[in-house]
């Protein structure tokens, strides 16, 4: 029998301190070990804290923690939420996943943790939880474009998601609010088959000071602004995010599949399997062109049960069942777009990436009701648009997204 090939050498681990707003919370002894025989690492920890629940993350470095971008998505045990004080708490790491045949003997762990207690999850979100994971095409035969290539390590931390896409009630209500405070918009009101039907037809300029008038409706730091003032009104793309503010945003594009996979990384659809069907999303069937397109259409079909009059529409935003993080709609309906300008991939492991600084399009994901197909349904397939009103189509929409909002 040939030996199992070593693949990381341990020397020692790296633990993080962590406090919350309203109780501390301490990691503390930890340590590492590969189990004989096998690809499997035991990281053991204390936890420390007097108000659980905990969220308990965990980041790799195979260069003496210069950077922490070795893929950390093959966990089991005491991680995630959820988590309680305690002594010789284990997480195992299936290294054989994540990181086969490679080997480093400079190997450490970071495992950091937080006071869900104190976040205070925003009405209509769910908490999407920090960690790395592969972008990027990862079929095998592959189905998808060069765009979606190499697949990459990414590192997000934990931030919150709108369970549904932006309907059109919540559009119109916001839009009257900053209209009245001094908001102006590039196009119309916009476009929608029904109140909680998602919002379609607006230009992405417009969307980022949406973003902005419902944060200040809401008491909230607004996200975007133009040479340190609040952008409200024209269509400039000089914008920026402030990162660190509290309020409405749209997400990344590496925040958008990260959720889109539904903690299921590997698979090519949301509801984490390889295949697609009409009663998982509203889109363009066509089981000839695709071989995972399990719709039974030999020619391009709308889905039947949204239509009107004959023709195809959007489906209710909370329609189909959601992926295993609460999300709805992460397929199909309407393509959201990001935040980051849409660019070719690299190869280098990153955290938190926004993108680049400067661009011709903006990154919009998921595919639509109407001329998406199968193929646009992958949960790495990227497509991008210009943010001016010139680009706005009825298959565009958005969903928010913000950073974990501490208790006040």
């Amino acid at each position: 029998m040939n030996p199992i090939p070593r693949i990381l050498g341990l020397a020692f681990s790296l633990a993080i301190l962590c406090s919350s707003a309203r109780a501390d919370v301490t990691v503390s002894n930890v340590r590492s070990a590969q189990r004989a025989g096998t690809k499997l690492v035991f990281i053991d920890y204390d936890l420390a804290g007097s108000t659980p629940p905990f969220t308990v993350s965990v980041r790799i470095s195979g260069d003496d923690g210069v950077s922490f971008t070795v893929p950390a998505t093959s966990l089991a045990g005491a991680f995630g939420a959820g988590q309680t004080a305690g002594t010789n708490k284990r997480i195992s790491w299936n290294a054989g996943v994540d990181w086969n045949g490679k080997y480093t003997p400079n190997m450490r762990f970071e495992v950091s943790a937080t006071d869900t207690a104190v976040a205070v999850i925003p009405d209509g979100f769910v908490l999407i939880p920090a960690g790395s994971f592969q972008m990027g095409d990862q079929s095998n035969p592959l189905v998808g474009n060069s765009n979606e290539l190499p697949v990459h390590t990414v590192y997000v931390s934990e931030f919150y998601m709108a369970k549904y896409e932006t309907t059109k009630e919540l559009w119109d209500s916001v839009r009257a609010w900053g209209m009245s405070n001094g908001h102006g918009y590039d196009l119309a009101a916009g476009a929608s088959k029904g109140a909680n039907h998602p919002l379609h037809s607006i230009s992405w300029h417009d969307m980022i000071k949406w973003c902005n008038a419902r944060s200040e409706m809401e008491n909230l730091v607004p996200c975007y602004n133009v040479g340190g003032v609040l952008y409200k009104t024209g269509q400039n793309n000089n914008v920026v995010c402030d990162w660190s503010a509290n309020g409405y945003r749209l997400p990344t594009e590496a925040e958008w599949e990260k959720a889109a996979r539904g903690g299921v990384p590997e698979k090519n659809f949301p509801w984490g399997t390889d295949k697609i069907n009409h009663s998982n999303a509203n889109y363009k069937g066509n089981s000839a062109a695709f071989s995972y397109d399990t719709s039974g259409y030999t020619t391009y079909t709308y889905h039947p049960d949204y239509t009107a009059g004959g023709y195809p529409c959007t489906a209710p935003v909370d329609s189909f069942a959601p992926n295993d993080y609460g999300l709805y709609n992460m397929a199909g309906n309407v393509w959201e777009w990001c935040w980051d300008w849409h660019s070719s991939y690299g190869s280098d492991s990153q955290p938190n990436p926004h993108g680049p600084i400067l661009g011709l399009n903006r990154v919009d994901r998921g595919g639509g009701w109407s001329w998406s197909n199968a193929n646009y349904c992958r949960s790495s397939y990227r497509d991008g648009e210009g943010p001016d009103p010139e680009s706005f189509n009825n298959e565009l929409g958005f969903r928010l997204a913000r950073i974990l909002v501490p208790e006040k």
